[in-house]
């Protein structure tokens, strides 16, 4: 997992941006929310993403078919959308299932069109590993 998210540290400043919305959406907010059933949804569909995608990581390298780990997300964001109009308007909570429920949806279109490039043969890593000895 080390290495995944090394490796991910030398994305283009854009895409690390990206990167980092999505964490903070998916994995630091929930934590606030653990005593809600969609706090606990959200964490747990981004800790199995993190488990899929570190399994073909360490199989394939940083390739287009990591989009797959996000598979969760899809009926996350289908259970997680209704959601969002029964959250107390203008509260800070339906602000996050909102936001949370728009970067998934951004996201699993990105990561469609990966998986898409992956099975029409665009295999190759997108990103090198950096050597461990230049530690």
């Amino acid at each position: 997992m080390i290495d995944f998210f090394r490796t991910m540290l030398t994305l283009p400043a854009p895409w690390l941006v990206w990167v980092g919305v999505l964490m903070t959406a998916n994995m630091v907010f929930p934590l606030f929310y653990l005593d809600t059933l969609e706090g606990k949804v959200v964490l747990a569909a981004f800790a199995f993403g993190a488990i899929v995608q570190t399994a073909i990581f360490s199989s394939k390298g940083f390739v287009r078919l990591l989009g797959v780990g996000h598979i969760a997300w899809i009926p996350m964001v289908i259970w997680l959308w209704p959601r969002v109009g029964a959250a107390p308007p203008g509260g800070l909570f339906r602000y996050w299932l909102l936001g949370t429920s728009i970067v998934v949806i951004v996201s699993l279109v990105i990561d469609a069109t990966d998986v898409v490039r992956y099975a029409r043969g665009e295999r190759e890593p997108q990103l090198e590993t950096p050597d461990r000895s230049s530690r």
